[in-house]
């Protein structure tokens, strides 16, 4: 199942069955779980590790050193779930020593042609990144959420779940749950209500959103006081509460 033609690291662990196209390079300390298959022209770098199933298409670049001046070689890691799609040309960097030393991928993903994830980053899981979209370094992207076609997220900000991010976006501050941002400068349009009922989201819950949306957004209202508006129904609502905890804590603030 591996090509004569790719170079495999003496210390790298491949389960039995995983495919490996020619030119590729699998370095040190990488470790593929039970039915990947690696296209060819795929490099490896080092120190990663990845479950079942993945799919990594060619002239990917996966655990390469972090872009960061302050990484002076530190062991650090990429950490990758199952089940994930990395098309071509995709770049998923290792984490930094100062940044925790990992970045992690989630399962279910799909990461379009040319989309980066930087050093530190966190992806949950069954996200869509579409064609050229970029995380900078310690930027946190949660369950569901979709970013459009080169859109840009800067470093340390969270993209709520099921969040979207239109096209072309430049993502300056947090996302919240369940929105949609797009446009230039980014804004913040309405409810991700199409999403919602995609994924089996009932009436009386997608209805709940909206109306904590709307506190935050329609009301005129300090973030200060629509939080305090709409934990009175977090408590007895875990949707709600995801989306009270996606507006709570921010170091730069929410798109708003």
């Amino acid at each position: 199942m591996i090509d004569s033609r790719a170079i495999i690291d003496p210390s790298a662990r491949l389960a039995d069955d995983v495919t490996v196209g020619p030119w590729s390079i699998i370095g040190p300390n990488v470790e593929i779980g039970a039915g990947c298959e690696i296209a060819s022209h795929v490099v490896i770098k080092a120190n990663t590790r990845m479950g079942s199933g993945n799919q990594i298409y060619q002239f990917a670049s996966v655990g390469e050193d972090p872009a960061d001046k302050k990484f002076a070689g530190e062991d650090t890691w990429l950490e990758i779930g199952d089940n994930n799609i990395i098309r071509e040309g995709c770049t998923l960097h290792r984490g930094t020593g100062s940044g925790g030393g990992y970045t992690r991928i989630g399962s279910g993903n799909l990461m379009m042609a040319y989309v980066h994830i930087a050093h530190d980053c966190i992806v949950g899981n069954n996200t869509v990144f579409a064609n050229n979209a970029g995380l900078s370094g310690h930027a946190e992207v949660d369950d569901w959420a979709i970013l459009g076609g080169f859109a840009g997220v800067n470093q340390f900000l969270r993209i709520g779940a099921h969040a979207m991010v239109g096209g072309m976006t430049h993502i300056s501050h947090d996302v919240p749950a369940y929105v949609i941002v797009s446009g230039a400068p980014a804004a913040v349009r309405s409810v991700n209500t199409v999403g919602l009922e995609r994924r089996g989201f009932d009436a009386d819950t997608v209805r709940l959103i909206r109306t904590a949306f709307k506190t935050v957004y329609k009301k005129g209202l300090s973030l200060e006081e629509a939080r305090q508006q709409i934990a009175a129904i977090a408590a007895d609502n875990p949707a709600i509460a995801v989306f009270l905890k996606s507006i709570t804590g921010s170091a730069k603030g929410i798109h708003r």
